[in-house]
């Protein structure tokens, strides 16, 4: 079965200017989208459909196919399901290219995982459905203001009070997943069509951004998510590097500065065995940090642990050190706890923050430790790589 992905994305939002790439997380916002349909196991491309060379840039860095419509669908009244058919028509044109299927997202909901494309689709295909989407369970009560200036029920009797187990189960339009069988599409034209069916992802993925408030509360959510994770299902298969940060890492963040003008910091003697358990279990090591000060190189040469400090663009370091030791970046695992780390976090196979971290770094996090930075982060990673039995020993 073919299926296409296509998320459609105008370059002139109007309510957030640009915002379909601006950073959410560390990544533009249309990245999120991108990223979850690539990593569904239903969906064989993805192609993004805009008029903005900004937006084809980012999502062809981000591993997405782009078609570029014309500006007479790019407008403030254009439909979606007009640059889906566009998308359709440009690939059979160009390609003789005909998917079977079309899941057909939305890059305002950043919060949608790759189970919710898959979901959508198994139920478009395993019910016998032409179109379906993705929903969220809804139990609430509705109201409209009538024309006396009273409100009356909308979903419900208001003379009669049912219990929420009694109510007929209804469910909202997430805007997030919507799925078509291409043929039926293409000659509906619209989005529901025929036998249409429902999927219902988890409440927590639910999330659309139309408001400047809502970038902070998605990555607060992102950050939620990432602390539920499962945490040794979310490591490498093979776990052959461990790249830190320093402050807020190794340390609680703080700094004591003495009347001499002379800088401290407190550090975890947890942390230290942790980070000597790992060195006996092999482990490639290193810290990089953006902060100058002579302690960094002072508390390393105490662990015993490589380090380079002063460095303001950590990501060319990281991978330069990663080649020069054969080392993959899906086998690495960087933990960081700030802004300046999210380039990392995003290169590594694993990225990882204390509890503490900045919302930004935990929102791009794979695993959010329950240890703050410098209070025992490191040892409690520590314990979780040695127990998952996947370090590979660094040769030499």
């Amino acid at each position: 079965m073919e299926t296409l992905a296509i998320i459609p994305a105008r370059g002139g939002s109007k309510g957030i200017p640009r915002k379909n790439v601006l950073p959410l997380a560390g990544k533009p916002l249309i990245a999120h989208n991108i990223l979850a349909a690539r990593a569904a196991s239903r969906v064989s491309r993805v192609v993004v459909s805009t008029d903005d060379a900004e937006i084809a840039a980012v999502a062809k860095d981000y591993g997405a196919e782009v078609v570029m419509r014309p500006d007479d669908l790019a407008g403030d009244v254009s439909r979606s399901e007009d640059a889906l058919l566009h998308v359709l028509d440009t690939l059979e044109q160009e390609e003789a290219y005909r998917p079977d299927m079309i899941a057909f997202l939305q890059c305002t909901s950043p919060l949608t995982a790759p189970e919710d494309i898959d979901g959508t689709l198994a139920a478009l295909e395993d019910k016998g459905a032409d179109s379906a989407l993705a929903v969220v369970p809804f139990h609430y009560f509705l109201w409209s203001e009538q024309g006396d200036g009273g409100a009356d029920g909308i979903n419900h009797d208001k003379s009669f009070r049912l219990m929420r187990q009694q109510r007929q189960p209804e469910f909202v339009e997430t805007g997030a997943v919507y799925a078509m069988r291409a043929a039926g599409f293409r000659e509906a034209k619209f989005r529901f069509f025929g036998k249409t069916v429902m999927h219902a992802i988890p409440v927590e993925h639910w999330q659309e951004i139309d408001e400047p408030a809502d970038f902070r509360i998605a990555e607060e959510r992102m950050a939620r998510l990432a602390r539920s994770r499962p945490a040794a299902g979310m490591l490498p298969e093979r776990i052959a590097a461990l790249v830190m940060d320093f402050d807020g890492v190794l340390t609680d963040d703080r700094v004591f500065v003495s009347s001499a003008g002379e800088e401290s910091v407190a550090c975890s003697r947890g942390d230290g065995m942790g980070i000597e358990l790992l060195r006996k279990a092999g482990l490639a090591m290193t810290v990089l940090s953006k902060e100058q000060n002579e302690v960094v190189a002072a508390r390393c040469r105490k662990l015993k642990l490589e380090c380079a400090h002063g460095i303001d663009d950590k990501l060319p370091l990281l991978r330069l050190w990663l080649d020069e030791r054969g080392i993959a970046a899906s086998d690495a695992i960087y933990i960081g706890n700030d802004i300046n780390d999210v380039a990392c976090l995003e290169a590594a196979g694993c990225a990882i923050t204390p509890a503490d971290a900045h919302p930004a770094a935990r929102a791009a996090a794979d695993i959010v430790l329950s240890a703050d930075g410098g209070r025992g982060a490191i040892r409690e990673l520590a314990d979780m790589l040695i127990a998952s039995g996947r370090i590979v020993p660094a040769q030499g």
